[in-house]
This record gives C-alpha cells, structure tokens and sequence, in this order.
C-alpha cells in the first residue's frame, strides 16, 4: 500500500452532509471509466483500501467500457435503484455526465470525480456540478504542459526535431484540452515540428497500429510525446518493427506505470508524468464516508500533494530513489 503524507488540498466551502450514525453502512458505487483499465484498477484498489480501513463501508465496481453512454445509464440506474448512499468516478465524459450527476445529488447521493473534474471546465477543479462532494484529481493542464517542456527541452539542439504526439481519443474533452496544452508550449519553439498526431485510446495494440501507419509516413522522428504510459508499449514495438533504434528517441508517457519505470530504468523510455491512481481512489472513497457520517471535506483534492516524487519523473530521479515503486502496474 503506497504511503500517504498528509493531503494538501484547496480549502473552499464544505461538502454537504448525509445523516448517517458511525455504525451505519455506507455503500459506495465506483464508476470505472473502463474496468479493464489498469490506470482504472488502481483506482478501484485504492477505493477497497479506505473501504476496508473504515468500519461498515460496501464497495461494488461497475465497467464504463470506454462510453460516455454506458456511464451515463449506470448513474441513471444506480440512483433509480437507491441501492447506493456515494459514487466514485472516473468519468468518460467529463461535460455530458454532468447532468445525470446532478440528478445523483438531487437523490441524496454523495459524488467523488477522480482524474479529471466533471463540467466543461477542465482547468476548474471546484465542483461545478451543485451538490457535488468532492474532485480528487490534479490539473490536467499543469501535468500536459510540464510533459511538453520536459519534450522541448531535449529538443534544444535539435534543428529539426521532429515530434510524434499521442492523444487518448480526440472525442474526449480531457484529450482535447492536454493536447491543446501540448501543443502550445511546443509551438513556442520553432525548431519543434509535429509531424503527426495519433489516437492511442490507452491501448498499446492501438497505439502500435497508429505508430505503424505515422512511420510510414514519417519514418526520421526524434521524439514522441504519448499522454498515456500505455501508448509507449505499442510505440516501442512500431519502432522497433520499423527497425528503428528505440533508445536515441526521446520518449515521455503519462501516468507513471510500472512498465514504464522499469523501461526508464533501463534507458529505453525517457519520463513520465506521475499519476496516482491509488491514492485518487483511497481520498475520494475515505471523503465520502467522512462526509456521509457527519464529517467534513473539501471540496478539492489533490492527489499529487500527497505522493513525494516530482511532477515528471526521470532516469536520475529514479537512479537517486531505488526504492520507488508506482501505484499500479500498467
């Protein structure tokens, strides 16, 4: 179990409160946005450990598949039910699964977004749904931009370098938004030419597809900016079958995976961005059983204020912490 410091959060107007007694069960709904995500499993680890740190709390998963529709008819269905007294999400569509939250609030059920914040605000990380408990997530913005200088500054010297970026998928707002970033701070270097942008959908087996089909096109890269760690597997392999020399490009991922610190380790990839899928699940679920039994919480929280490794982790960071171990897998 990863060790938490103490969480640094922004202080603002406190979560409304459930009448619940200490002994009282509590029953938490956590809303992958894809069960067979393993950023998404930490997430759900992290929400079984504070279940089974605090007394008399149920926890149940359910699989968003990636669609911004099945998650909407799963918080339709759990407030029709009334089976459950808290949602955790980590939600697909960050603006369209507003309203169906709204009417989970209006039903008396506590709501924790973890990742990204829901509303069309992503940069806000207030709630901007009335009623909503708690976002348990840092700016997506800030970590989009530090992936994109720590890119842009191994480019320095190079003149050309060229530049393959990766994206989620271009449906989705948060994908949008970490893109538009990336390429603001790189289009502030003129020696910086993205060649190519691909959709990865956090898949390695579709990221090697869209690698495949870039470097067929674009086969002289220098760098590779992938948001997700998951991308850097399938662009490896494209690499690597293009008979491509891995280890000269320059390759940064999102999420701090722990495919990815072993790669690092070993000189293959270059940086990540550290994301903490466990403890995002442990603070959202342990503030809505505080909150449900008459406690308190802010209404932002986030999760990197409590994790001692910085935002883009390195080889030398890594070399000087040999005991690092990241909160999930890949």
């Amino acid at each position: 179990m990863p060790r938490l410091m103490t969480a640094a959060v922004a202080l603002c107007a406190l979560a409304p409160l459930a009448a619940f007694a200490q002994d009282d069960t509590v029953r938490i709904a956590f809303l992958a946005a894809s069960s067979q995500n393993g950023y998404n499993d930490a997430t759900w680890q992290g929400v079984k450990a504070a279940a089974a740190e605090l007394d008399n709390v149920e926890v149940e998963i359910f699989d968003g598949e990636f669609s911004a529709t099945v998650q909407f008819s799963q918080v339709e269905d759990i407030v029709a039910s009334g089976r459950f007294d808290g949602i955790v999400i980590a939600p697909n569509d960050t603006v369209g699964i507003a309203t169906a939250l709204e009417d989970a609030v209006d039903a008396g059920i506590l709501v924790a977004s973890t990742l990204f914040p829901v509303g069309p605000e992503l940069t806000n990380m207030e709630p901007q749904v009335p009623g909503l408990t708690v976002t348990v997530a840092q700016n997506p913005e800030d970590g989009a931009i530090a992936q994109a200088e720590a890119l842009a500054e191994f480019c320095a010297e190079i003149d050309p370098c060229n530049v393959v970026v990766f994206m989620g998928q271009k449906i989705f707002p948060f994908d949008n938004l970490r893109n538009e970033a990336h390429m603001a701070v790189l289009g502030q270097h003129p020696n910086i030419h993205v060649v190519a942008t691909g959709e990865g959908n956090y898949s390695p087996d579709t990221a090697l597809t869209a690698m495949s089909d870039i470097l067929q096109a674009h086969p002289d890269i220098h760098a590779v900016l992938g948001s997700a760690d998951q991308h850097l597997i399938g662009i490896e392999i494209a690499l690597e079958d293009a008979g491509i020399p891995v280890e000269p490009i320059y390759l940064i991922g999102g999420g701090l995976n722990q495919i990815t610190v072993d790669a690092i380790r070993e000189g293959r990839y270059d940086a990540t961005l550290s994301q903490n899928p466990w403890t995002e699940g442990y603070l959202a679920a342990k503030a809505l059983v505080e909150v449900a039994r008459g406690g308190e919480s802010p209404t932002w929280i986030d999760p990197s204020a409590s994790i001692e490794n910085p935002l883009i982790v390195t080889e030398e960071w890594l070399e000087a912490h040999p005991d690092f171990t990241p909160e999930w897998e890949g």
